[in-house]
Order: C-alpha cells, then structure tokens, then sequence
C-alpha cells in the first residue's frame, strides 16, 4: 500500500518550529555548561571532601545516573508540590536536566581527576601551593582534558534527551512536532524532518563542543597542528 508523502503541510508550522528548536538548543547548552559546573563540583568533592559531603555527592550521582530523566521531571514538576514546592514547566526541566547531567558529568570528572599522578599533587605541595591551587592549576585541567571526549559525548546525549521535556507540555522540537502531528495528522513527515533536525544538531554540537576542548587545552592544539 503506497505512502503519499506531503511535506508542504511542514510550512504552516514553519515559526513554531523554529521557536521549539530555539527552545531546545536554550535547554541544551544550559544543561550541558550548567551540568559541568555542578558535575565539576561534585566531582571535587567526592575525591577531596569532608565525609558526609562526599555521602551526599555519592548518593545524588547514584540517584541521576540510576533512574530515568522523564521520572526525574516527574518528581520535579508533579511531585514537589505535594511539599508545597510549585515550578513552572521550563523551570522543572531546566532543573531535572542540569541535575540530570551533573550527576553523569561528576563521575567523568572524577574520573579524570583520580588519574592524575599523585607526583604532580606531590610537587604541587612542594611548592607551596594550597589545596585549592593544586586543584585548580594541577590536577584539574589535565583531568578535564584527559575526559574531554566522554563529556562531549555525555553533553551530545543530554541534548537528544532534551526530548523528554514535551511529556510535561514544554514546546521543545518534539513538543512542537506533537502538536503538529495531532492537528495535521502527517506523523511521518514531521517525526522524519524532525529526526533529520536531531542529527544535524548532533554534528553541530559535537563539533561547537570540540572547537571549545581546543580552545580551553594547548596540548590538544598542538596534538592536532601535529597530524596536520
């Protein structure tokens, strides 16, 4: 039985999709440098903080990394109220999704940090510098460098899972294409643009995201301008 593609119903929808993809590319780069800050964080502690500091990071990670992002908002939007603790939708998914990737960003994080040699911390104190210097001009950048491409990848899966929004109403891409499609019934051609839109962003971001690691890090400069 033949299909009988008709793209041009795409064009009445043309501004709420370029509003849904502005949405999600606000939602992503938040998640994405708000997760890093906070995993970056949380990371430090768990390898050079008090005890119950480090319980607690322990538990958050656990928590992030071992349930669903879609429950997670859940929990945020439908079930802080019953503690009288009222969000609006954006601000639900913009919190679930930089929590969400905080707690995957923490365990790179330390991961790189555990790496360091512990000659360099040694060194580091031998001249002089306090705990704080050490890790902010010893051992973090080298570790952040050494993940660099774990986190590229975790940052590339936070943006496609920025598709869970629209299960609370939040008109993200998907949001909009659900919208769309229950009013225009074309569900093949919306989800198929919609899926091409996800793999041009996946290159975008794969590519914005390298472009920063070779900023922020000479050594994979020059590691390139060598190949070159």
């Amino acid at each position: 039985m033949g299909y009988n593609f008709q793209f041009g119903v795409l064009v009445n929808y043309l501004p709420e999709f370029v509003g849904g993809l502005g949405l999600t590319l606000l939602l992503s780069l938040v998640g994405i440098f708000g997760g890093l800050a906070l995993g970056i964080a949380c990371a430090i502690v768990s390898v050079r903080g008090p005890l119950i500091p480090r319980v607690m990071v322990r538990v958050y990670v656990e928590i992030m990394r071992n349930t669903p992002m879609l429950v997670q908002i859940f929990v945020i939007f439908f079930g802080l109220p019953s503690l009288g603790i009222r969000l609006s939708p954006f601000v639900s998914v913009l919190l679930a999704i930089v929590l969400n990737n905080g707690g995957y960003i923490a365990e790179i994080v330390r991961a790189g940090i555990q790496s360091i040699h512990p000659s360099q911390v040694e060194a580091a104190e031998s001249l002089g510098l306090t705990g704080g210097q050490t890790m902010r001009f010893v051992i973090l950048p080298p570790a952040l460098e050494r993940v660099m491409t774990p986190i590229i990848s975790q940052s590339v899966l936070l943006m496609l899972a920025t598709s869970l929004v629209s299960a609370i109403g939040v008109e993200d891409l998907t949001g909009v294409a659900m919208i769309a499609s229950s009013e225009t019934f074309r569900t093949m051609e919306i989800y198929v643009v919609i899926a091409f839109i996800y793999v041009g962003l996946n290159f975008v971001f794969r590519a914005l995201l390298n472009a920063v690691g070779l900023l922020m890090f000479k050594r994979s400069r020059q590691r390139l301008l060598g190949r070159a």
